[in-house]
């Protein structure tokens, strides 16, 4: 049916209609006329459908009330009133996400399914919950999710806990999240961006249920909603649903969400903040210099996509002039820049990491001097042209991983949608790519430099400096007040503190009735797919190497995968072979300088990177394939040029750039170190494992915190090893690309493969050959060191223990994913975040028998332990009728079956074959997850008993806390160096 402008349909108004042909879909934009709601339709051919309603949501404080809120509305609501829906969702739902964040000025809910009906159950869930929460009746909620204090006996401290509080402690842990979350406080003063929406744990506990509330009705009306659908359903199907079922409840209103424009400063402003460091990492070279500046405004969609290019350009390639020019007046030992344009006005930063504090004043004089010049004798066009290219390439490709690409362009829209522009201005990216390609001939990023750079006063420069023992001290002005607090209690408030405690635990552990549960919609198994997804692989050879050929639709651009096995290598080298994989690309060849070599990539292909990765064998805890793994991707018109790319990089690079090579050994200890910070609960599991998992030790030496010592200690003794290092580069070069150890991987339509193996023939020309020799024994070794304790300036936890279930006799079988959503949706969820205060916890299981339980932003350390031994008695005991256990099997199937890009869909066609894994086990796997009964959960106790007995643990977090536990560990170690 053709949509007509200025016609109603079911209460909305359609006010504009366009084709959107860069994304091949249609745009809607509507107004619901009685409540004031606002909605955007994406209508294409996809059928992993989205839908969000955002609000806008200034915050008024840095108590975290948006954050907060965000947590709490999905709490139980009037349709839905069990304590956690969105938990419920997560179990028993085909979502292909599921979520909901909380920006600087907006709180977003989406959700995404394929399944029409499991889509508007989810809709409907999120609807109720964000207008009808029972956040009005139930104060237990802002308590559980916000903050409240404990103290359940005298002799007991007092003490804060809440998810939001020790989520954002955790945030708080990292100089990063600290330096990004103070440049909006330092730029806009005035703004609401000058508080922090997500809540800044000194100031959480200032928030009343009274200003929880009146929040919740000013701004969580439809008036102050942004609707946004994408996909392949029926639009006049759903504006009827929205109306009859919530709008039309509405009238509308003026609600006071607007954001104030920050006026420009007149000078630059100078901030300074500290964070903490452990007792035992050396403050120098661990200072953050930052500089950023206010860009215009986020409905300029051609300045949008020009000063990310911008940022690209000057910091974000080895050929980047200002991140160059940084580098080399060691100012810094790792630089990086960011554009940030999802606020109203957008802000370029640039940052040089593991500085010190002398030199600030370098820092900002390298910069200016160095966009003078660029400014006066203009930016290497070749560059310019390189980075354009890159930019349409993920552009047109539009690949976002896991994330449906409708959720991204429902962020995206709101770049311009919520500030009252069009939106869909930043969805149009042609005529912006091209007007900014015309202008190859002109100063065009060289004005764009002064004008927003050189001349622009709205500016901030932020110090963020090491403290040692800056924990302690905030740990103990925290106690200190925490004391005065309870000091200043009556007896009466006492006894009102401990019964609203008690009152708080009992609703915690409240079981949910029939009724309750019931009320979340669940799908039936009939809606679930009986056959696993068949991934198209044909296995055929040139000469003596497998080529794995993947004919997938692909919109004329070619992956190639290489992979190189490394087995004969042995695991003293593998932190060598990390080392060296992160080099390639990085470094000057025999036909290119390592800045042209850049360019070269950017010009002609989607991206040349390397990889160190292991595939466990199916069902052997102790055997695995090591491979260096090289990923490529371009438009097929441009493979030749890949492929010559390909060979450049891997068999001509010089290892004799002894400056460079320092350079970059810099940048990746850096980049370590932030994801260590980032992504603890990994790294604590990761390490867990590796104490019995031979894979897990070797993914450890060349990723993890071993490979991370490895490159500290090489940093440090550079000049020394520098000469051994080149010749083991070599040796390891000609042993690692060589033809006798490959397996090539092609995913293209048919016709492109064949295109391929004319290039793979010459390409094998060029590869040495030598005859395979046999497997290094040392790769089955696991990590000698066991049960360590590893802290850091962390104010949170992450606790982890691991076993091997067919070491301990048992084998793998699909139930045990079942399991795993159980263990990690519903006894973990209640007992390490809902009681304990985390922010999350999970459990995983693998084809070799691997396993491992790990909290995430964790206040607690023995207490999450003891949770992890308690396990056996939850899975003995466990009973479910045949709605609850259809639940958990719906949500494990929502987990196996999420969507995959044509490039995952090979990998994972890849590492089955590596591991061994055929379609039968995959069919053996399905048949087993959706016949788990009760009785096979029950069944597994006995092997977690037996694969957890060994109580192989690791915990990454604050100092203190690990070492009040330490008899818990074998070793004590700093993480950072």
């Amino acid at each position: 049916m053709e949509l007509v402008y200025n016609k109603e349909y079911h209460g909305f108004i359609l006010e504009e209609k366009k084709a959107l042909n860069d994304l091949n879909a249609d745009g809607y934009l509507f107004s619901h006329k009685k409540s004031g709601a606002k909605l955007f339709y994406l209508s294409c051919q996809d059928d992993n459908k989205v839908f969000s309603v955002t609000f806008r949501t200034p915050p008024r404080s840095n108590n975290g009330l948006p954050h907060i809120l965000e947590h709490s509305v999905l709490c139980g609501s009037r349709k839905y009133p069990l304590k956690d829906p969105f938990v419920e969702l997560a179990k028993g739902s085909m979502n292909t996400f599921l979520n909901a964040m909380t920006f600087s000025d907006k709180t977003m809910y989406p959700v995404a399914s394929r399944n029409k009906q499991d889509f508007m159950n989810l809709m409907d869930v999120y609807l109720d919950s964000v207008f009808y929460p029972n956040i009005y009746e139930r104060p237990e909620i802002l308590q559980q999710e916000g903050w409240h204090y404990e103290w359940k006996q005298d002799e007991e401290e007092l003490s804060i806990k809440g998810v939001v509080y020790n989520e954002m402690k955790g945030a708080f842990s990292s100089p990063e999240q600290m330096l990004f979350r103070k440049t909006q406080e330092s730029l806009f003063p005035d703004t609401p961006y000058g508080y922090e929406s997500g809540g800044d744990p000194q100031y959480i506990p200032s928030l009343t249920q009274k200003e929880f509330i009146e929040y919740h009705k000013e701004y969580y009306h439809p008036s102050n909603a942004y609707f946004y659908f994408y996909g392949d359903g029926d639009i006049l199907e759903h504006l009827e649903y929205l109306d009859k079922e919530y709008l039309k409840e509405f009238d509308a209103i003026k609600t006071n969400s607007s954001i104030n424009w920050q006026q420009p400063f007149t000078e630059p402003v100078t901030k300074v903040i500290q964070y903490p460091i452990s007792s035992e990492e050396k403050a120098n070279n661990k200072t953050y210099l930052s500089l950023n500046t206010v860009v215009g405004n986020s409905k300029d969609p051609e300045l949008h996509l020009a000063m990310d290019m911008l940022n690209t350009i000057l910091l974000g390639t080895p050929a980047a002039p200002l991140k160059k020019k940084l580098i080399e007046a060691e100012v810094g030992r790792d630089v990086f820049g960011y554009y940030d344009g999802s606020i109203q006005q957008p802000v370029f930063g640039i940052v040089a990491k593991n500085s010190n504090e002398a030199l600030a004043d370098q820092f900002q004089k390298v910069i200016f001097e160095t966009l003078k010049d660029l400014v006066r004798n203009g930016i290497d066009k070749a560059l310019i042209e390189s980075v354009i290219n890159a930019h349409e390439f993920k552009l047109r490709e539009a690949d976002f991983g896991r994330y449906p690409k409708g959720l991204i362009y429902g962020m995206k829209l709101m770049e311009s949608w919520l500030y009252d522009a069009g939106p869909y201005i930043h969805l149009e990216y042609s005529p912006v790519l091209e007007r900014i390609k015309k202008s190859l001939s002109e100063p065009y990023f060289e004005k764009l430099i002064q004008t927003y750079l050189l001349e622009n006063t709205h500016c901030s420069f932020i110090k963020v400096i090491p403290e040692p023992g800056l924990n302690d001290k905030k740990e103990q002005a925290i106690a200190e007040a925490l004391n005065q607090q309870k000091s200043k209690m009556s007896p009466e408030e006492v006894a009102e503190l401990v019964e609203e405690n008690a009152k708080l635990e009992a609703w915690q552990n409240q079981e949910a009735s029939v009724e309750e549960i019931e009320s979340i919609p669940l799908l039936s198994i009939n809606d679930l797919e009986s056959e696993p997804e068949k991934i198209p692989m044909q296995v055929s050879h040139l000469g003596r190497v497998p080529v794995l050929k993947h004919p997938l639709f692909t919109n004329n651009i070619v992956y190639t995968n290489l992979y190189f096995d490394v087995s004969q290598l042995t695991l003293e080298e593998m932190p060598t072979v990390g080392l060296l994989i992160s080099l390639l690309g990085k470094l000057s060849t025999e036909s290119f300088h390592y800045e042209d070599l850049s360019n070269e990539i950017y010009l002609h292909t989607g991206g040349i990177g390397f990889s160190v990765e292991g595939f466990s064998q199916n069902g052997d805890p102790t055997e695995y394939a090591p491979k260096v793994q090289l990923q490529a991707r371009a438009l097929t018109h441009k493979s030749k040029e890949m492929w010559f790319l390909i060979e450049e990089i891997g068999m001509r690079t010089k290892w004799t750039e002894k400056k460079r090579i320092r350079e970059v050994i810099r940048e990746i200890k850096s980049r370590l170190e932030m994801s260590i910070l980032q992504e603890g609960h990994m790294v604590s599991a990761k390490r867990a494992l590796s104490y019995l998992s031979p894979i897990a030790q070797f993914q450890e030496l060349v990723s993890g915190i071993e490979f991370y010592h490895y490159i500290s200690e090489l940093e440090e003794n550079y000049d020394n090893r520098y000469e051994k290092l080149m010749t083991e580069f070599k040796g390891l070069q000609h042993k690692i690309f060589n033809r006798s150890n490959l397996t090539v991987s092609l995913t293209a339509e048919d016709d492109d493969i064949e295109k391929m193996e004319n290039y793979l023939t010459h390409y094998f020309r060029e590869l040495d050959q030598t005859e395979p020799t046999e497997s290094a024994k040392s790769i089955r070794s696991t990590n000698p060191r066991k049960n360590e304790g590893m802290y850091l300036s962390s104010d949170v936890q992450y606790v982890a223990k691991a076993g091997n279930l067919i070491k301990a006799g048992y084998k793998y079988t699909g139930s045990l994913q079942v399991l795993k959503t159980m263990i990690s949706l519903d006894y973990l969820w209640k007992k390490v975040r809902v009681v304990g205060g985390a922010y999350g916890a999970m459990a995983g299981f693998q084809r070799n028998g691997n396993m491992y339980l790990v909290s995430y932003r964790d206040p607690n350390l023995e207490e999450t332990l003891q949770v992890y031994k308690d396990l056996i008695e939850y899975v003995s005991n466990f009973s479910a009728d045949e709605r609850e256990m259809r639940k958990y099997i719906i949500g494990t199937m929502s987990r196996i079956d999420a969507p995959l890009t044509p490039a995952m869909k090979a990998e994972k066609s890849d590492a089955h074959y590596f591991s061994g894994i055929t379609q039968e086990d995959l069919y053996e796997e399905r048949q087993a997850i959706l016949s788990t009964t009760p009785e096979t959960i029950t069944s597994l106790a006995d092997m977690l008993q037996e694969s957890l007995r060994e109580e192989y643990i690791c915990v990454v977090g604050n100092e203190n806390k690990i070492k009040k536990a330490q008899g818990i560990f074998q070793r004590l170690v700093p993480v950072l160096r």
